[in-house]
């Protein structure tokens, strides 16, 4: 009889879902393994592997990794960059298109939403990011009654897709915009507000399944940048 299905399990930043899923189908059928991912905002994908729950591989930021690292959480020699993603503007589907392409463009765009979109800034690279984006534009106070928190970029565009609001606009991962049916990619933030954030993979110290952590990862860097 054949043994037990083996499971990969995956804690990572809901922008590098795509790519999981980019390599699923074939990684499963060429090693009987099988993926169980959890994407979220890479701080509270970070926080379950601290707080004691069971995974084999991280996809978070740079920054997180190497700290995971430092703490003997995740195998340093394992460590790889597997994906560049932009921090990018959405609308709903049948919008207006803001222009977006400068700093000043963005700002007007910001102060003529009754809704504004993104993820938690406590958790998420992209919230965080687009939190000081409006600060740099000077609209923290102005637009503070009409920011809307999701806890990840995911849930956050979510609820573009479903608002009643007249003008509601939204920020996070181009590739989470990409991924939301309802939502449109306007453009990414513009030169002096914009952020790419590096994803970077890691198994974890305490996996169980090394060898298929390993070809998971030769995988994903073999995927062509988009």
């Amino acid at each position: 009889m054949p043994g037990p299905v083996k499971t990969l399990r995956i804690l990572s930043g809901g922008a590098a879902h795509g790519l999981v899923e980019k390599v699923r189908a074939d990684f499963e059928r060429d090693t009987g393994c099988r993926l169980d991912g959890t994407f979220s905002a890479v701080g509270a994908m970070r926080d379950k592997l601290l707080a004691g729950e069971p995974a084999d591989v991280m996809i978070l930021s740079r920054a997180l990794i190497d700290g995971l690292a430092a703490s003997g959480h995740v195998v340093r020699e394992s460590i790889a960059d597997v994906a560049s993603v932009a921090t990018s503007v959405a609308v709903r589907v049948g919008d207006p298109v803001p222009d977006v392409s400068t700093a000043d463009a963005l700002r007007e765009a910001l102060a003529a939403a009754d809704a504004i979109h993104f993820p938690d800034p406590a958790q998420a690279t992209a919230g965080i990011h687009f939190a000081n984006v409006l600060k740099k534009l000077g609209l923290t106070d102005a637009t503070a009654d009409r920011l809307r928190l999701g806890p990840n970029g995911a849930i956050a565009m979510k609820a573009l897709a479903a608002s009643t609001a007249h003008r509601p606009i939204g920020c996070t991962q181009e590739t989470e915009i990409r991924g939301t049916p309802g939502v449109v990619l306007v453009a990414p933030l513009p030169p002096g507000c914009d952020l790419t954030t590096v994803y970077t993979a890691a198994i974890v110290a305490t996996s169980t399944t090394r060898a298929e952590a390993d070809e998971f990862l030769r995988r994903l860097k073999a995927v062509p940048p988009r």
